[in-house]
């Protein structure tokens, strides 16, 4: 299931009224340090997981995401 998933497409670019949903997507699905590598915090797969690759194609800067709204 996770295969069909990971190739499963994202709407590109994002439309602005999915911006608040690609700043929520890019805080879940943040990097982790594991012992297999760098992984995703939400699906523990290797990170850029779908979702967050997703985020950074709206263009969106991580420390801009961390600041409050």
């Amino acid at each position: 299931m996770s295969a069909v998933l990971a190739d499963f497409p994202v709407l590109t670019p994002v439309p602005d009224e999915d911006l608040a949903l690609a700043v929520h997507a890019d805080r879940v699905h943040a990097p982790e340090l594991w012992p297999q590598g760098l992984m995703c915090r939400s699906e523990r797969v290797p990170y850029l997981c779908r979702l967050a690759r997703w985020a950074h194609t709206a263009g969106l800067i991580r420390e801009q995401l961390r600041e409050p709204a």
